[in-house]
């Protein structure tokens, strides 16, 4: 059964195009790894620092071979310091 990811991420001030710029570069390499459906990167219109990912994987064991990617530690390094908050759901669709 597919599994959708929600994940939230919130800059710390100052580092929004930062944040924005790193989370773009998971995108197509991202979108390339087997097992990734949707991969969809979205910022809040009214807040530039809100970023929350949308995801769907054909299942669990592929999105954590993604969570264990290179190119998210790569992002993780980038990024440490700029990120005040972070929230991940792992979600089923119920119809």
């Amino acid at each position: 059964m597919p599994l959708t990811i929600l994940a939230q991420i919130t800059a710390k001030p100052g580092h929004e195009d930062l944040l924005r710029s790193e989370l773009e570069k998971l995108v197509p390499v991202t979108r390339a790894e087997a097992g990734c459906i949707r991969y969809d990167l979205h910022r809040d219109n009214e807040n530039p620092g809100f970023f929350a990912f949308y995801e769907t994987w054909e299942n669990r064991e592929l999105w954590q071979d993604h969570m264990n990617a290179p190119h998210l530690a790569a992002y993780m390094e980038a990024t440490e310091g700029a990120v005040a908050e972070f929230s991940l759901n792992e979600m089923t669709q119920t119809l």
